[in-house]
């Protein structure tokens, strides 16, 4: 094991797997050892039962799919946003300083913080949701679109311009080309933030969704239910993740993400 010294695709997957079987052993012991009362943790065992009887009795695949429709819906609203204004924020410094001093405070706004007014102005239904993560993923994805744009190696772009290229041609055939990997890699980043975003937004005024069930189970006081849900996300998320770096990698095969 030697410093940034990569490993091979197969120990990764055998890395990272043992870190998973490790963690449920460790699970198993304090749950079924009786260190921890089931009032507070479930079991694996239990856990797994509260999940199978979620998806065959409660329609837990429907509060799965309509929570996936909110992220991805949720996430390409603000990806639509963010993207082109910050690839001209990073191309083009009046832009970028005339919208950084408002999105350096929007960006340290939460987005919680707005779900009172949200509910105010657009009801509790998907508006409401959308919006939440929208505004918990377009001011930060805004300034990291920009840092990436803005970082164009400067000598590609004199190089454009020497042989005639004007500022949208340089923006379209040097900055765009340049930034597009880092910028992927930025979704994939924003993307897990967006599944935190609807989550809080469907714990409150919600009669849908993984939060809304977590949040009936944390009333019955059903820990294997809370875990279980939980745990779909984290799968959803690892599925997402992979399925984002494989496109990347297929898309910008020149790129080290």
């Amino acid at each position: 094991m030697e410093p940034l010294k990569p490993v091979s695709p197969g120990a990764r997957i055998a890395l990272g797997a043992g870190f998973f079987a490790v963690f449920i052993a460790a699970w198993g012991v304090a749950t079924y050892g009786g260190y921890v009362p089931p009032l507070f943790l479930a079991s694996p065992g239990k856990t797994l039962l509260a999940g199978w009887s979620l998806l065959t009795e409660f329609g837990f695949l429907g509060d799965i799919a309509v929570t996936i429709w909110r992220v991805v819906g949720g996430f390409l609203i603000a990806a639509a946003v963010a993207v082109p204004l910050g690839l001209l924020m990073g191309a083009f410094k009046p832009i970028e300083a005339f919208f950084e001093p408002f999105l350096s405070f929007a960006r340290y706004l939460p987005a919680s913080a707005f779900i009172p007014l949200l509910i105010l102005w657009a009801g509790v239904g998907e508006a409401q949701k959308l919006s939440v993560i929208v505004i918990g993923s377009v001011f930060q994805l805004v300034i990291m679109v920009a840092g990436v744009a803005g970082a164009t190696r400067p000598d590609l772009v004199e190089a454009a311009r020497t042989l005639g290229s004007g500022r949208l041609s340089i923006l379209r055939r040097v900055v765009i080309p340049a930034a597009a990997p880092q910028i992927a890699e930025t979704l994939r980043l924003v993307l897990g933030w967006a599944w935190t975003y609807v989550i809080v937004a469907e714990l409150i005024g919600a009669t849908s969704g993984i939060g809304h069930m977590i949040m009936d189970s944390q009333r019955l006081l059903d820990t294997g239910q809370m875990i279980f849900g939980i745990a779909v996300i984290g799968i959803i998320g690892l599925v997402t993740d992979l399925l984002f770096k494989a496109a990347n990698r297929r898309l910008f095969p020149w790129a080290v993400l």
